[in-house]
């Protein structure tokens, strides 16, 4: 049987960037990243003048996430960037990416602008969505028009992923499988 997908954002979840700045969240690694994206949305400064993004990881959620019985992909704005400078420094393998058709575009409907692409690239499986920038619009809209169970699920960017988290990931996979 094919298990479900678990769809990764990092920016929130693997990354709390909205906590103090001058408090890293216990067990978290302090990292300065200079991803090719970053530097071409800082156009036209020049690389040398970009400042790096901190970004605090977990190493402990890598394990944690590939001890889990979901199949993991990203569902972030890194996209493949996610696998340089993202997943070596947790632990996970090259893993499969969502490519956004309208990276940080406006949704008619009022959606998130991940949504949509969201439900498209897991083409009817079953999938877990973990996301800071989750609304109940997007929510509704995910049980409306896919047609597999899905489980969407906020992680305030404060904290990232907490315990409560993969309890609910191990739980919704039990109820699924």
């Amino acid at each position: 049987m094919t298990p479900p997908l678990l769809l990764i954002d990092v920016d929130g979840p693997l990354n709390p960037y909205a906590a103090p700045a001058t408090r890293r969240p216990e067990g978290y690694g302090t990292h300065h990243l200079l991803p090719e994206s970053w530097v071409a949305r800082n156009a036209p400064t020049p690389r040398s003048k970009v400042k790096p993004l901190r970004v605090w990881l977990n190493p402990a959620h890598g394990p944690e996430l590939l001890s889990l019985p979901y199949e993991l992909a990203w569902a972030t704005t890194w996209m493949d960037e996610a696998n340089t400078f993202i997943g070596p420094r947790i632990g996970l393998p090259e893993l499969p990416y969502i490519a956004w058709t309208n990276l940080f575009g406006e949704d008619a409907d009022g959606l998130h602008w991940k949504t949509r692409d969201v439900v498209a690239w897991a083409a009817g499986r079953p999938f877990v969505w973990l996301d800071d920038e989750l609304g109940p619009q997007d929510i509704e809209w995910i049980a409306a028009h896919h047609p597999g169970p899905a489980l969407p699920l906020w992680v305030d960017p404060r904290t990232g992923l907490e315990e409560l988290h993969f309890a609910a990931l191990r739980e919704w996979a039990e109820e699924e499988d």
